[in-house]
């Protein structure tokens, strides 16, 4: 997987930017603006090229916590849109998306750095 990090990134990123088009305009059904598709283009990009410099990177620890957080965000994403009751779940549902995966990304590397330093000290 590591060899084919480019590869992964740009179906994650392309994945990351379906599922936003497809749970607003399918499960919410509300129509899609030129705004919304450059907001999930972007966003997706930044999800691709995070996926793919964790693999890039080797840190095999940062990857699947990462990864784990994306999927977490998008279930969460899902479940505010389906679960509509105050009419503020298209908004909740995206902040959710982007609280969950920024801090799924902040524990990562702190989870990589922190068994970098334990590595390091067992060397010594």
């Amino acid at each position: 997987m590591e060899r084919h990090y480019g590869k992964f990134g740009a179906i994650v990123g392309l994945l990351t930017f379906m599922l936003l088009i497809f749970g607003v305009r399918n499960v919410l059904g509300n129509t899609l603006e030129f705004k919304n598709i450059i907001a999930f283009t972007v966003f997706g990009l930044i999800i691709g090229v995070g996926i793919a410099a964790l693999l890039y990177y080797k840190l095999r620890i940062a990857f699947p916590i990462f990864l784990i957080a994306v999927v977490l965000g998008f279930f969460e994403l899902f479940r505010n849109y389906l679960s509509d009751k105050e009419g503020f779940g298209d908004l909740i549902g995206i902040l959710s998306l982007f609280m969950i995966t920024s801090f799924g990304l902040g524990i990562a590397l702190i989870a990589e750095f922190v068994t970098y330093l334990i590595r390091k000290n067992k060397k010594q």
